[in-house]
């Protein structure tokens, strides 16, 4: 067959992006190389447990557009994020808020707080920060930093936070209130059943090819009028791609390899326990400790089956281990330091010739989003053709 669109990832820019240039009457075909659609967002049933295959997502937006489009596809609860934080044996509520004050330091008033933060910030003595430890320092002192920041951040990194640059974070959010919801958007919620329904209704209709890889899969060919290219294959070419995947990857790294870093899952399933650690996310923030965090899946439903609304015998968690990226593995964060952004702009360049083929999502554009911003890309990018 002869399509109008090849789109190269089933994840959730590719899906939104497939239905909506389906909706203005194009021919699209969808490839994945995974085995299964949604991407990173893909959830899986067990033992009555949705669980968050590549880690936690939480919806939330304040594009109104956004959260009324996404609502076409599934129910959402009133889920709110509202993580801990464990250093040793303390516990502490993120974001950095009242709560958290109160528990480091025994006070209990904003002012208290906002004078303790104020003094150590005065005795780090930092105005011009060169390294994302001194960024800390100068931003909410000491204790926060030592504890909250700065193992939680290494290990992410992958690196020493002296050896990281301060734009890195430009801003700690510091509330001096007592409230525990971690983001300030208007919409917040989980898909009651999961994610991967939402991207099989918005890819029904639209052929899907899974374990597919566009780097041995398909071929570029003159077009048949000899006015450039088109892409092929086996026998169904496609006249444009949208292409979601490694964009230093689509161009045989011609610049070199960007730099990534990668995400390890450990998920155990405790069918003896009913309730591992009380909350949906827990952070580790010692450095000393491999993992970044513990999900404990049943609780972004609240521990009951969304089919049945019974109380879910048991528990599923996932440790999250932050790793380097190699070749052969998922590429979940781009590393935007100088360096990698200067060399991207080459690649940006590059795809900016290629008039047949579209880049989007984060690998293909070379950026983190949410996922309402990964909504709303592709949602625009759609719409401007």
């Amino acid at each position: 067959m002869k399509y109008d669109y090849l789109i190269v990832g089933a994840g959730l820019y590719g899906a939104v992006f497939a239905r909506e240039m389906k909706q203005k009457g194009a021919s699209c075909a969808v490839i994945d190389r995974r085995s299964h659609i949604a991407g990173n967002i893909y959830t899986e049933k067990k033992n009555g447990i949705h669980v968050h295959r590549y880690g936690a997502h939480i919806f939330h937006t304040s594009d109104r557009e956004v959260w009324e489009y996404v609502q076409q596809f599934a129910d959402f609860n009133n889920y709110i994020n509202s993580p801990v934080a464990r250093y040793g044996e303390e516990l502490y509520n993120l974001p950095f808020n009242m709560n958290t004050f109160s528990r480091m330091w025994g006070i209990r008033t904003p002012e208290e707080a906002k004078k303790m933060i104020a003094r150590q910030v005065k005795e780090a003595g930092i105005t011009e920060p060169a390294n994302l430890e001194e960024q800390a320092l100068s931003l909410v002192g000491r204790d926060i930093y030592e504890k909250l920041v700065k193992g939680y951040t290494e290990k992410q990194w992958g690196r020493d936070c002296t050896e990281l640059p301060a734009f890195i974070i430009r801003r700690l959010p510091v509330r001096f209130i007592f409230d525990n919801n971690y983001f300030n958007d208007r919409y917040q919620g989980i898909p009651v059943g999961g994610y991967t329904q939402i991207v099989e209704k918005m890819l029904d209709g639209i052929p899907v090819f899974l374990n597919t890889d566009f780097r041995t899969a398909v071929r570029e060919i003159p077009a048949p009028d000899g006015d450039g290219t088109v892409f092929a294959m086996g026998e169904d070419t496609f006249d444009r791609v949208l292409y979601t995947g490694m964009i230093d990857e689509f161009f045989d790294q011609c610049y070199g390899p960007l730099e990534y870093r990668s995400l390890r899952f450990e998920t155990e399933e405790l069918p003896g326990t009913d309730n591992f650690q009380g909350n949906a996310v827990v952070n580790y923030t010692e450095r000393s400790v491999p993992f970044t965090r513990i999900i404990e899946h049943k609780f972004f439903e609240f521990g009951k089956d969304s089919e049945t609304g019974e109380e879910i015998a048991g528990t599923i968690i996932t440790r999250e281990y932050p790793a380097a990226w190699e070749p052969g593995m998922e590429p979940y964060y781009p590393v935007n330091n100088e360096t990698n952004n200067a060399q991207y702009e080459k690649y940006r360049q590059l795809a900016a010739q290629k008039k047949n083929v579209i880049f989007g999502g984060r690998l293909g554009l070379y950026q983190y989003f949410d996922m309402d911003k990964v909504i709303r890309a592709a949602l625009d990018a759609a719409r401007s053709i």
